[in-house]
């Protein structure tokens, strides 16, 4: 077994290197790049400037012509002017060296920028993560001991409203009913710190805090909570209706124990071993949700990045959430051995 997992984990090698290669390759295609923005500048600068000046001689579409000797600069500056392969090898050994560049937006070195957000999402990222198996677990087993029953029907239908509702749109329209400016007013409107935090005593951060995290984790929570309560639930019925469930029963044994004992021990193999997927998903952190509470993590960097071009922080980004992602397929595998003794990697 170990030596399964020893190639598993030099299996992440050329799987890295063919997720960075293929965004490295299409990121050099985009339009709207460094190249084309920095051209676009210099283009409506002259334009200003010629205006200003009464200067004639732009194109048809308002532009002026760059002059050749310019692009050469900007080319050389971005790295156009070499091979797609050239830079990508380029690439690669700075980041043997722990060296990701510098961002094109903020002027400051990538691995500073990514650093800087990445602990705001490991907190969200953590607390849903801890939550979700803390709440969905115990109703999967309830759910399940109470099949049928009025609580199992009611139970399923919040699950299943919760399913068909997005994070990102039920956190806004939370924002709308509780947030700053409502006629409740409870939550603020975003954020995850307020302006004035450092200035607060203990107990006055600590509930700052809180108001900051709630309606976030919430949002979190409600992407995976039906998924997991009700595999929690089918997996625990499925071993209610095995052999030995009926040999525990025969032997006198009561249900609380033979469902929280024997059948529960056994439904927590399919939940287990996707605890090394869904850990690796929080911590990549949430797009949609970090936009909607303008919550300064790793998400909400990748929007941006997107949107401004950003490719070394774009490819930074991708570099911490392959290697969370990959890990997490790994934990996935050995937690699945771990649990299940029947499986046997060779």
């Amino acid at each position: 077994m170990l030596r399964y997992f020893f190639r598993r984990i030099l299996l992440i090698v050329p799987t890295f290197i063919g997720i960075t290669f293929i965004t490295f390759l299409i990121l050099q295609f985009v339009p709207g790049g460094p190249l084309e923005r920095e051209m676009l500048k210099l283009q409506m600068g002259n334009v200003v400037s010629g205006s200003e000046s009464g200067a004639v001689g732009s194109n048809r579409t308002g532009m002026t012509n760059i002059p050749e000797s310019a692009l050469k600069e900007i080319r050389e500056f971005y790295g156009f002017d070499r091979p797609v392969p050239e830079r990508y090898l380029e690439w690669v050994l700075n980041l043997c060296r722990l060296n990701f560049g510098k961002s094109y937006a903020y002027s400051e070195p990538v691995i500073d920028v990514i650093t800087s957000r990445f602990s705001v999402s490991i907190y969200f990222g953590l607390i849903g993560f801890v939550l979700t198996y803390l709440i969905c677990v115990p109703l999967g087993v309830i759910k399940a001991a109470r099949s049928g029953s009025k609580f199992d029907l009611i139970s399923s239908i919040v699950v299943f409203l919760g399913y068909s509702t997005p994070g990102w749109a039920f956190g806004a329209l939370m924002l709308i009913f509780f947030g700053g400016g409502s006629f409740l007013n409870v939550f603020p409107l975003g954020g995850f710190r307020s302006d004035d935090f450092d200035n607060m005593n203990l107990f006055g951060q600590i509930y700052d805090q809180l108001r900051h995290t709630i309606l976030p984790v919430i949002s979190y929570l409600l992407g995976s909570f039906a998924t997991l309560t009700i595999l929690t639930k089918n997996s625990v019925i499925e071993n209610l209706n095995q052999d030995y469930i009926r040999t525990a029963y025969a032997k006198g044994l009561s249900k609380k124990r033979v469902i929280y004992v024997h059948a529960l021990r056994n439904s927590l193999i399919p939940i287990v071993t996707g605890l090394g997927q869904f850990l690796g998903i929080l911590l990549a952190g949430s797009i949609l949700i970090e936009k909607v509470f303008n919550i300064q993590g790793i998400g909400l960097l990748a929007y941006d990045s997107i949107i401004n071009r950003d490719y070394p922080v774009i490819m930074g980004l991708l570099v911490f959430q392959s290697l969370i992602l990959l890990t997490g397929n790994i934990i996935t595998d050995f937690l699945y051995a771990a649990v299940d003794p029947r499986v046997k990697y060779k």
